[in-house]
């Protein structure tokens, strides 16, 4: 295990409104390989925690540039001739700063994924964590959660995943709706082949708004919100 000395940051509030998280309680992390394809740790750690400390609890963790950048956990390591190496999401978002200077708060999602960048350098936001990052945000800063559906019939399926995110549904009728701004969204598509993908409704930064798009499986989602995870996208 590597030594690191304790870190204790006070989390940026990042413009947009929000809810800031407390401290105490747990989170989890999680790594996995190849997009999530083979799952390799799960487990809990106390908050408070830097994501290194945190990974270096729960894993063999060697580190670069005075313990702030990963080169390899259990004996993986990263390989510029192989194009491969760690990737760190919290929440899902791929994380903007090195391990050693995220603090983490009471439900927060730390995933390290090792994978080839060849052909995908960067996944700045992925669904893999979802009910995250509707829950505990990013940085302690949590926005307001909305979900919107077309579909009469997937008013009560968006009612329970309203629920789950603690946010609000809102039902689209013709043309672009009216969102309010610095909320993350949950869009339920009209059907057709499943599908679940993120972007950023604006901005690109970890903790920025996100619209998650969902296309058919609406009930399926809610009554298993985790159904996805470890995925960083689905259908495309």
């Amino acid at each position: 295990m590597i030594r690191l000395l304790p870190l204790l940051l006070a989390a940026a509030l990042a413009g947009g409104c929000g809810e800031v998280a407390g401290q105490g309680g747990t989170a989890t992390v999680w790594v996995t390989r190849d997009e999530g394809a083979h799952v390799l740790v799960v487990s809990e750690v106390p908050a408070g925690l830097t994501a290194m400390q945190a990974l270096d609890r729960v894993a063999d963790v060697e580190t670069r540039y005075g313990g702030r950048f990963v080169e390899a956990i259990d004996g993986l390591e990263g390989s510029l001739s192989s194009r491969r190496d760690w990737f760190y999401f919290v929440n899902g978002y791929e994380a903007d700063r090195s391990a050693s200077e995220y603090t983490l708060r009471d439900g927060d999602v730390e995933w390290w994924d090792y994978r080839s960048w060849a052909k995908r350098q960067r996944a700045p936001v992925v669904v893999g964590a979802f009910p995250e990052p509707f829950l505990h945000g990013y940085g302690g800063v949590r926005r307001p959660a909305l979900v919107v559906y077309t579909r009469a019939e997937d008013a009560a399926p968006a009612g329970k995943l309203a629920r789950v995110l603690g946010g609000q549904a809102r039902r689209m009728r013709g043309g672009s709706p009216d969102l309010p701004e610095n909320v993350n969204v949950l869009w339920l598509g009209t059907g057709g082949r499943e599908a679940f993908s993120a972007t950023f409704v604006a901005g690109s930064a970890a903790g920025d708004p996100v619209v998650f798009m969902l296309q058919g499986g609406a009930r399926a989602l809610a009554a298993d919100p985790g159904r996805f995870r470890y995925r960083y996208e689905v259908g495309r």
